[in-house]
């Protein structure tokens, strides 16, 4: 079968009109109604109106606690003259009582004297006083709620007390999701083989399906094979409303999605002009919405947000809700493609009270950064991207309260810092917010004020942590320089040692392929040191400008086998189950800026770190020594 390798750059309001046009035509946004029993509606919208069975209340009713009373009985009733009236001649009543019909009016238990044989009235009535006649509320044949309306709490209430038993609410779309992909595995076993990958893509998709309004439906993972695919759409495109496609969306060998589509119903779409999720599908078999999704999760996410967001909305009769933005700055230059509308997930905190947006990674294929993101800047087409300190829109996933209040670290990695986040956020609800950029990436931060503090461990020639860099690059700054931890720095190495690795002598040998870290990172300084003490050359060693950015991800690396050894941290290695050979002892401070940190910020992250707690997580992870925890190494005031 040949394939078919044009893919089109349709902008994405185009995109999305022609989508609506053509779902319009073949009549899928048409109302369909079904019945649901009343305790079971809430937050559902009503297809038609809904009509009161019942009066509320249904019988003559007492509107306070006091007697019943016939009106005329207590007429010129004063507190200097007051009228009694005997018993058999009145009705004692509570609130919602049934008040019988010989009687025309209550009065108040606060305007009665009562005695054992007759009550004495101090102010006269008038007819029907402080009683609440049939259907005061509502009467039966009244519409209680409009068609379209939604279902709240109070809503559902009246639609009770209506004597409504079921009610005709828009039908919730079903949304049928295929993941598709021969390497694709269910299993969540920690073991799996090279090439496998997890399929959690439709989980988020179905999660976000829910939140609109829709109801899921997930096929079993199909293999790469196209009569597969396209019998799994048949299968559920009789039940479902729309069919998503998991993957198979571009234009590769084994991409069958736009041939099954366009075989079984109509291509609307193939390819849109955004970044990422350009090999978007969109068309229509059966009358019914079929979107093809691209693999990654980040452009699978971004997809079906343009897509699917605006169309499950549209068919349960509900308007798109507005997304929570915010005015902020980007925090760096952001180059951007000017044929294609960008979405770039940032990290947000205040400084100074101004809103600053920290792009994360650009990677479509990282998940994790859906998770630590607090939302996106949209670069829109034309544009070639944002300058750093130009002003951007921040499409929030996160409250603007929760971003107020965060704090903001970037610098060096350590796993500690995961363990701040954990306590500053349960004991004094603030949110840290942390990105790794080594450690001259932190103190370049802190020198631009783009971060409230940073973790470093730069060793210097005379032996020395931190200090002389904070002297040289900062200056004029006011900052406090705390100890976070001692950490054990050395080579990690598959368990078992394999090569025999004893030291950095045998980074230089050919069978061993080494991992680093980035430029500016203190874990790469360290190595230099090293190096340099050793007087080996770095192009002496086979892999040394291969880079990753966190300690974690040069354990990983070691443990799928991608390379032999790398410098990390004993924690990371603990972490992956691997080997380690001890090298140094480091210490890791955090700089912080007093001058842009919130004092009660301050003393809460300074409490955390002090605490007993944090110290035990600490060393009962390993490869750390808290003695030096907590204490201010040295301070610069201006």
């Amino acid at each position: 079968m040949s394939r078919n390798i044009y893919i089109d750059n349709m902008p994405q309001e185009k995109a999305l009109q022609l989508f609506l046009d053509e779902l319009h035509a073949c009549g899928w946004f048409d109302r369909t109604a079904e019945y649901v029993p009343v305790r079971e509606t809430l937050h559902r919208i009503t297809a038609e109106p809904i009509i009161a069975r019942r009066s509320s209340p249904h019988y003559v009713a007492s509107a306070m606690d006091g007697v019943a009373v016939r009106s005329v009985m207590t007429v010129g009733a004063t507190e200097g003259n007051p009228v009694n009236i005997m018993a058999g001649d009145y009705l004692e009543v509570d609130t919602g009582d049934y008040v019988p019909k010989e009687y025309d009016a209550v009065i108040m238990i606060e305007d009665i004297n009562f005695f054992p044989d007759h009550i004495q009235i101090i102010k006269a009535a008038v007819p029907w006083q402080h009683i609440r006649s049939i259907g005061e509320d509502m009467v039966e044949g009244d519409m209680i709620l409009p068609s379209l309306r939604a279902i709240g709490p109070y809503e559902l209430a009246a639609l009770i007390t209506a004597g409504v038993d079921s009610v005709p609410v828009i039908k919730k779309p079903l949304v049928a999701i295929i993941p598709t992909g021969t390497e694709l595995v269910d299993s969540a076993q920690i073991q799996m083989a090279p090439g496998d990958i997890v399929e959690s893509n439709s989980y988020m998709l179905m999660g976000l399906a829910s939140l609109w309004g829709a109801n899921c439906l997930r096929h079993d993972i199909v293999i790469d094979d196209r009569e597969m695919i396209r019998q799994a759409v048949l299968n559920v495109k009789e039940q479902a409303d729309l069919i998503v496609i998991c993957s198979g969306s571009s234009a590769g060998r084994e991409d069958y999605t736009a041939s099954i589509v366009k075989e079984l119903g109509k291509i609307i779409v193939h390819g849109v002009a955004v970044r990422p999720g350009k090999p978007a599908i969109l068309g229509i078999i059966d009358q019914k919405p079929v979107i093809g999704v691209p693999g990654y999760p980040i452009s699978a996410g971004l997809i079906f947000n343009l897509f699917a967001k605006p169309i499950f909305y549209r068919k349960t009769c509900v308007p798109v809700p507005d997304d929570a933005t915010m005015t902020g700055t980007i925090s760096k230059k952001l180059p951007s493609p000017m044929g294609v509308d960008e979405y770039v997930n940032v990290n947000v905190a205040s400084i100074n009270d101004k809103m600053i947006a920290y792009p994360l990674n650009r990677g479509a294929g990282l998940s994790s950064i859906l998770v630590k993101s607090d939302g996106t800047v949209h670069i829109e087409r034309g544009q070639e991207g944002l300058e750093a300190g130009s002003g951007c829109s921040i499409s929030l996933y996160h409250t603007g309260r929760d971003i107020q209040n965060s704090l903001i670290t970037l610098g060096s990695h350590d796993m500690s810092i995961d363990f701040l986040i954990d306590i500053l956020y349960r004991d004094y609800g603030i949110r840290l917010v942390s990105t790794n950029v080594g450690s001259m990436g932190g103190i370049m931060a802190l020198r631009r004020k783009e971060t409230h503090f940073a973790g470093i461990h730069l060793l210097d020639e005379k032996g020395g942590y931190n200090v002389s860099y904070l002297q040289k690059y900062l200056p004029d700054e006011n900052y406090l320089l705390v100890n976070l931890v001692k950490r054990h720095q050395g080579l990690v190495v598959f368990p078992g040692n394999p090569l025999n690795i004893k030291g950095i002598k045998d980074l230089v040998r050919s069978e061993v392929r080494y991992i680093n870290r980035q430029k500016g990172a203190g874990t790469r300084i360290l190595l230099d040191h090293l190096l340099k003490k050793e007087g080996i050359s770095p192009t002496a060693i086979n892999g040394y400008n291969r880079e990753e950015y966190t300690h974690l991800a040069v354990a990983a690396a070691v443990k799928n086998d991608a390379c032999d050894t790398g410098l990390a941290i004993f924690a990371s290695a603990k972490a992956m189950g691997l080997d380690f050979i001890p090298v140094d002892v480091e210490r890791y401070d955090l700089c912080i800026l007093t001058d842009i940190i919130p004092e009660q910020q301050l003393e809460g992250l300074l409490k955390v770190i002090r605490s007993d707690e944090f110290k035990e997580r600490v060393n009962r992870f390993g490869g750390y020594e808290t003695d030096l925890t907590g204490q201010i190494i040295h301070r610069q005031d201006g």
